[in-house]
């Protein structure tokens, strides 16, 4: 992945920006790295790759990790190299994409 992707991705999960979901509950930056130590969800950085795989050459412009019942899940915005943001929802723990859809 390249650097500054990288950087970007680290930067969107230390922001960890507010969305307002009312069923979510967003995780703050602590309690993001206290999972990622404790093996509980999978670094952000091989995720964002799960999604550049289905759109090479696409640019990260936001990630957040939220608890959504009860399942930890990476919601990531990224836009395609044909100018289209996306929404992907990834499980944290594995890595599945559950939803991918373009974002109004």
């Amino acid at each position: 992945m390249p650097t500054a992707l990288r950087y970007r991705a680290l930067c969107g999960l230390l922001l960890l920006v507010l969305n307002g979901h009312a069923a979510a509950r967003d995780l703050d930056q602590d309690e993001a790295l206290r999972l990622r130590r404790e093996g509980l969800i999978l670094p952000l950085e091989q995720l964002l790759d799960v999604a550049l795989q289905r759109y090479p050459g696409a640019t990260l412009l936001e990630a957040e990790l939220e608890e959504e019942d009860d399942i930890l899940v990476y919601e990531v915005e990224i836009l395609t190299r044909q100018g289209v943001v996306r929404e992907l929802e990834l499980d944290a723990l594995d890595g599945r994409i559950l939803k991918d859809e373009v974002d109004d």
